[in-house]
């Protein structure tokens, strides 16, 4: 894994080993700053289900201001907290130790500009996520969202809300773009 574009262009990752971790590949990540071109830039970010903190940390070295990276799993806690530290950035990444659904739920801060969510393909659980956001104040009337899901998965064309804007399938894996109506 390497960061492909800003102020850490074509720095490596930490290297692991963990199963169940899927990173986004370059060429979906590439593809994905390129449509969001103008959005990370001194955005407010929220990367749900953060695996290695790749794009976390590719958000900061595109601008972002401060990326909330949210994370249940204790060994990808461990892999994100290497990548920010490789990079220097602990100071521009809160880390949260937490179930996505739960974060959203209780959430009470101002919406962010840019909320990322690629969300386990074994747990189908897209739905449930874009539901979750729908109804979360995480999510405001400039709000950008991307979804990374299984091309398998089911993921309606609306929800309360958020409507679909854009979307890409790259093999198996679908990237959609939401805003607010």
């Amino acid at each position: 894994m390497r960061i492909i574009a800003g102020r850490f262009r074509g720095r490596k990752l930490v290297s692991f080993q963990a199963s169940h971790i899927r990173p986004t590949t370059d060429r979906v990540k590439e593809s994905v700053f390129n449509k969001l071109q103008g959005t990370v830039d001194g955005a407010r970010v929220l990367d749900l289900f953060a695996g290695t903190g790749n794009l976390t940390c590719e958000c900061i070295s595109r601008g972002a201001v401060h990326v909330d990276a949210v994370e249940l799993n204790r060994k990808s806690i461990v892999i994100i907290r290497d990548n920010l530290k490789l990079l220097e950035i602990e100071d521009e990444v809160s880390l949260y130790q937490d179930d996505v659904l739960k974060y959203l739920k209780r959430y009470e801060g101002e919406p962010y500009d840019l909320v990322i969510a690629d969300p386990p393909f074994t747990e189908k659980m897209a739905d449930d996520v874009l539901m979750a956001l729908a109804s979360s104040r995480a999510v405001g009337p400039d709000t950008t969202v991307v979804t990374e899901s299984s091309s398998h998965e089911k993921v309606q064309e609306s929800y309360p809300n958020l409507e679909k804007t854009d979307e890409r399938d790259y093999g198996d894996k679908r990237v959609t773009f939401w805003r607010r109506p």
